[in-house]
């Protein structure tokens, strides 16, 4: 497919206005025809996801029992990477290819420190190239960049670069380094950053209503990736375990936020170790094992950094009325997630 039917196959999940405003200006000397060629092949490897919760799955309350998204296949033998909560606790994965082909697929590996999720077709594809990885460190800020994923349709939309920097996540997630960009896509569950030369820098893993740093003068909306050159040194371990040497660490169960430079649990995950301990909705966190906490992202590594066999962690919390410590077990996340049978 030409370059031209590519640019009409463009599409936008946000408003004319905004999209008149803020979409990059694509000038014919940005992308050669070779630049054209790669990214026709990257919009190939481009895959719709349809994953299907396990029965009484605890995620399935937050991200659904039916889940749809993207992914990538990054391999010759068709494995695909795409973003875990995708297929987290799920029983039945099906694959839809550009050439509107389906194909049933399986779990490889999920990596919860990432976010990284890997699957396979259990029928091989045919007529589908793998992408080539790219660095995120290579582009500059409001570089044009593509999102490759899958709707009605597979296709790629073109955004722009806006920052690279930390994120955290109040589910007990972070990353010291993730991709901002803008305009933004909806469908952006395992999508593919690309850039011009069609390889692959980022999976897609949230829409934002802000993705500019907080010292920034305006807000803009856009979505989040987790950057693929992370994926580098734990990629081996998922293949051999099934997770990444750091998805075995201590969980909580909690969702918290940051709040008048304080942190404050907004929902506790049923059943989890921080239920079971006594921590509620409305608790601000003040201290963890007699040191002040300092804000949510140096609360989660100080957490992951404990051993599996410290025991108990003390939390230092405040309930409204007074200041009183809680002993936490120290739980393995991946111990409590459903698998389906036979993984």
């Amino acid at each position: 497919m030409k370059l031209c039917l590519l640019i009409l196959n463009i599409v936008f999940s946000i408003n004319a206005q905004f999209v008149s405003a803020q979409t990059p200006k694509i000038e014919s000397s940005q992308l050669t025809s070779k630049n054209s060629q790669a990214l026709q092949q990257a919009q190939n490897a481009v895959v719709q996801i349809r994953s299907f919760a396990i029965d009484g799955a605890p995620s399935a309350r937050t991200l659904g029992q039916e889940r749809q998204g993207t992914g990538i296949v990054i391999r010759s033998d068709g494995l695909i990477l795409t973003i875990g909560y995708l297929i987290l606790e799920t029983k039945q994965i099906e694959i839809r290819t550009y050439q509107n082909k389906n194909y049933p697929a399986r779990v490889v590996a999920y990596d919860q420190a990432t976010g990284f999720g890997l699957i396979k077709p259990l029928i091989p594809f045919e007529g589908i190239e793998p992408v080539k990885f790219g660095k995120s460190t290579d582009q500059k800020i409001d570089d044009l960049l593509w999102i490759g994923s899958s709707g009605e349709t597979i296709f790629l939309s073109p955004t722009a670069l806006k920052d690279i920097r930390s994120f955290t996540g109040f589910w007990e997630y972070h990353l010291d380094k993730a991709i901002y960009t803008s305009p933004p896509v909806v469908n952006h569950s395992g999508a593919g950053l690309f850039n011009r030369q069609g390889e692959l820098i980022g999976i897609g893993s949230l829409f934002m209503q802000d993705i500019m740093p907080p010292e920034h003068p305006y807000s803009l909306i856009g979505n989040m990736f987790v950057p693929t050159e992370i994926l580098e040194p734990i990629f081996t371990e998922m293949l051999q375990n099934g997770v990444g040497p750091n998805s075995v660490r201590p969980w909580l169960g909690i969702n918290a936020v940051e709040r008048q430079g304080r942190i404050q649990i907004i929902r506790v995950t049923p059943d989890s170790p921080a239920e079971l301990a006594g921590l509620r909705p409305g608790h601000w966190l003040l201290g963890l094992n007699g040191q002040t906490i300092e804000n949510l992202a140096t609360f989660y590594k100080k957490i992951w950094a404990l051993s599996m066999n410290a025991g108990n962690l003390k939390i230092t919390v405040f309930d409204g009325q007074q200041i009183k410590p809680i002993s936490v077990p120290l739980v393995d996340r991946s111990a409590s997630i459903k698998k389906p049978p036979g993984i």
